[in-house]
């Protein structure tokens, strides 16, 4: 039996997680909240996960029942996301590696949340939506790569979310996601939006901009209540996110969608794109905040899958690479695209 320690922190979480073949032993996260009105920062982010992370990687052992000689290999988020915080997660990985003598694994953070989401569905061949603060992209597997069929071509929905959050002072605690979809189910009126679709791609830098510009004016007004905002704030990008997702699925000729990502625990996601699987006679397959949200165990997963197939990472090229380019156009030596990794575990 195979046993992965997963070390992930490549924004505001830090989690390590223990997995052994398909078994998840444990997942102890923290993250860091700032003030509402406020992002977190690239240098206070990795402060505050250098001050947690050996407590959650006790945490990860304890829980498991495990000790170091246990584990058989330890694998670390490689990117992309946020500079400092990945840097502070690699030094660790690398140096617990080191220290208990084992291989190591640099694993991308969005293949991370793809095969965490095969294993807790059983979904075996999706079309994978994955939505997060620093990502939008869908996804599919073909010819051992995961596909890159439509993405954000500026910001991700996560950071739209945020962003909006900050405009109306909303809490980050647990996330501003989070708080803007409790506040969407007590909107009652519909305030249109900007709505951007280009082919199999999708904009949000435009709502966004709108928003933030008329957000105050309307609520001084009375024209609209904040829940209002935050209501068709959410049914306009996810309507967006469903039409290509749905468009995604007639190309590849797939009955199955899976979520994945932070924002892939909304409910009303959750719901709006389980109506379009079924008027299309296909199945719907998304998880909980314990592994949507960034987590250890999904870098342990993608791991372990890696591992199995005889992957890994030299220590000399055991660095991190925070670049991600949301388009192909945008050429850089340093990115670490999603449909850049070989999928070797796969057939």
């Amino acid at each position: 039996m195979t046993v992965v320690i997963g070390f992930e922190g490549s924004a505001n979480k830090i989690g390590i997680g223990i997995v052994r073949d398909g078994e998840v032993l444990s997942n102890p996260r923290r993250t860091y909240i700032t003030p509402p009105g406020q992002g977190f920062l690239p240098s206070e982010t990795a402060k505050h996960h250098r001050g947690v992370i050996l407590t959650v990687l006790q945490e990860a052992l304890d829980e498991a029942g495990l000790k170091p000689a246990d584990i058989d290999c330890v694998a670390y988020t490689k990117g992309p996301g946020m500079g400092a915080p990945l840097v502070t997660v690699a030094l660790v990985a690398r140096t617990v590696a080191q220290l208990w003598g084992k291989p190591l694994v640099a694993v991308n953070h969005c293949i991370g949340h793809i095969e965490m989401g095969r294993l807790i569905t059983g979904a075996m061949n999706p079309t994978v939506l994955y939505v997060s603060g620093g990502n939008t992209q869908v996804i599919a597997y073909s010819e051992r790569r995961y596909r890159i069929f439509g993405e954000t071509i500026d910001i991700a929905v996560g950071n739209c979310l945020d962003r909006f959050a900050r405009v109306l002072k909303i809490s980050n605690d647990p996330s501003p996601g989070y708080n803007i979809e409790q506040m969407a189910k007590k909107g009652k009126q519909y305030v249109e939006l900007p709505y951007t679709v280009k082919g199999m791609d999708v904009s949000f830098s435009g709502i966004l901009s709108y928003i933030e510009e008329v957000a105050h004016k309307m609520l001084s007004s009375r024209q609209c209540t904040a829940e209002d905002l935050c209501f068709s704030l959410q049914e306009t990008v996810f309507s967006m996110l469903v039409e290509i997702t749905e468009r995604a699925m007639a190309h590849c000729g797939s009955q199955e969608v899976l979520i994945v990502g932070g924002v892939g625990c909304n409910l009303r996601l959750q719901e709006m794109m389980g109506v379009m699987c079924e008027e299309r006679g296909g199945r719907l397959f998304a998880t909980d905040e314990r592994f949507c949200i960034d987590n250890g165990a999904m870098i342990a997963q993608a791991g372990w899958e890696m591992f199995r197939v005889g992957q890994t990472t030299e220590l000399a090229d055991s660095w991190i690479t925070q670049r991600y380019t949301f388009t192909i156009l945008l050429q850089s030596t340093h990115r670490y695209r999603t449909d850049e990794v070989e999928v070797t575990w796969r057939d």
